[in-house]
């Protein structure tokens, strides 16, 4: 089940807000979420639910474990957590993809029945990881209630797609929160805004990207391979931000609040600063947990090189099983010590010169990222930038991808990428901004779901995660 669906919006979502609403108890309203968010993931994946609820029931233990023990005895436990964690993924996500990789590189032809992947298995696991290391790292006492660590890791609006929410920023409210009209209000206005973004947006563009990565090399030239290219990374951003926004306004609905996960990436005039602003909870995930304890840069230039490369490579080898996911982690980890560089960093650009390098960079990178093999990325690539082959039929095909339509969602799209949206809002200050905002809130609303009613079109890119 995903948000954007029907069934969740007038079925699910209705139905646990109402029965939440029965029950004043705190301990009763998390056993309503509880069960409520295994239904949510059981719709979908009515087998690894389980896998899911072992997940839980181990982080759950070891962490106690951990909280119990002292010196050789807690690293161990702590090396077994690391095991237990990543063997989930290695067997669940990336089985295939090794070994498909060791037939190519020795000529062999193992086989291996085929895993399917358990959706959403990187948000939960890093969540249950996040938990448990830092109760090894003393930031936090190992949590004795299970179902407060259930309710944790399988709390439906952020399960299958994000933010990746740390234990420590929500630990107060799974036994202190309270659900407002003032708090509802705030999360229907912010999920709205979410579900305009992924339906009305990222669908949109979703369909020109298909089309043109679905073009023979042939039928691809500078104009239909930069369409492709730009509504992809336009769609990616919408879609992904669009989920952390109804997120956010569903865990705001319920009482909680997690913490933002996009801030108008594209504007950034750097990778750096394009890291800091994507995806911020995977960004700080990484940080927190993988750079800081391989030494960050206390270790000396070259340690430090090392220990971002390291944390690229592994940041793309978290979105999917496969060598375009890696070689784009490698990318960006390039360009990231590339700006390191002192003759870089000493010299001033303009502020639009730095913002046009930084989007061509993300572009370029999100070319690798959504191709489905390396060589079809490099085809992409060469098309954009010496595909020059201008026909009176590409010039068809070019109308028959972009409608007028089209047009208008990419000029709505590139303008929502920016912070302009919020200036107009501050201008316009007192009553009839928060008004205006809450009209415009369920007008998109009424939109996405006459969209939803018309398009059968509603992919859920984050399978591959």
């Amino acid at each position: 089940m995903v948000f954007s669906s029907v069934t969740f919006l007038f079925i699910f979502l209705p139905i646990v807000f109402g029965v939440n609403l029965l029950f004043k108890n705190i301990q009763v309203k998390n056993i309503v979420l509880i069960i409520f968010s295994l239904l949510f993931y059981a719709w979908g994946e009515p087998i690894y639910v389980f896998l899911m609820i072992a997940s839980t029931i181990a982080n759950y233990f070891l962490a106690l474990f951990i909280s119990r023990s002292t010196g050789k005895g807690k690293k161990a436990f702590l090396v077994l957590t690391i095991i237990f964690n990543i063997g989930l993924l290695v067997i669940f996500k990336y089985t295939n993809f090794l070994v498909d990789t060791f037939n190519s590189l020795t000529g062999l032809s193992l086989a291996v029945a085929k895993i399917a992947m358990p959706i959403g298995i990187s948000f939960f696991t890093f969540q249950a990881m996040s938990y448990v290391l830092d109760v090894y790292m003393g930031k936090i006492s190992a949590q004795k209630n299970y179902l407060n660590i259930v309710l944790y890791i399988s709390l439906f609006p952020q399960l299958i797609a994000g933010p990746i929410v740390k234990y420590h920023d929500i630990e107060e409210q799974l036994t202190k929160r309270e659900m407002t009209i003032e708090k509802t209000a705030l999360g229907i206005r912010r999920f709205s805004i979410g579900l305009a973004k992924k339906v009305l947006v990222a669908n949109v563009l979703g369909m020109v990207a298909d089309k043109v990565y679905a073009l023979n090399a042939g039928e691809l030239n500078v104009l239909i391979a930069w369409a492709g290219a730009i509504a992809y990374m336009l769609q990616i951003y919408f879609d992904f931000s669009g989920y952390s926004d109804m997120a956010i306004g569903l865990g705001k609905m319920f009482g909680f609040t997690f913490l933002e996960n996009f801030n108008y990436p594209y504007i950034s005039k750097n990778i750096k600063e394009f890291w800091r602003r994507w995806h911020i909870s995977l960004s700080t995930w990484f940080k927190e947990y993988v750079y800081i304890p391989m030494g960050g840069n206390r270790r000396g230039k070259l340690r430090t090189n090392v220990n971002k490369i390291t944390v690229f490579f592994l940041t793309g080898l978290w979105h999917g099983a496969n060598w375009t996911f890696v070689v784009w982690g490698l990318y960006n980890g390039l360009f990231l010590l590339l700006e390191d560089i002192n003759a870089f960093k000493k010299r001033k650009f303009p502020a639009g010169l730095s913002r046009i390098y930084a989007l061509l960079v993300v572009v370029v990178g999100f070319v690798i990222f959504r191709s489905d093999t390396l060589n079809g990325a490099m085809i992409m690539l060469k098309n954009m930038f010496l595909g020059f082959n201008f026909t009176s039929e590409s010039a068809s095909l070019l109308s028959t991808i972009i409608s007028p339509m089209t047009i208008f969602v990419f000029i709505a799209a590139i303008i929502a990428s920016t912070p302009i949206c919020g200036y107009i809002k501050e201008r316009i200050k007192g009553r009839w901004a928060n008004a205006l905002s809450y009209a415009l809130s369920l007008m998109l609303f009424g939109l996405s779901v006459l969209y939803l009613s018309m398009s059968a079109y509603n992919p859920f890119i984050y399978f591959r995660f």
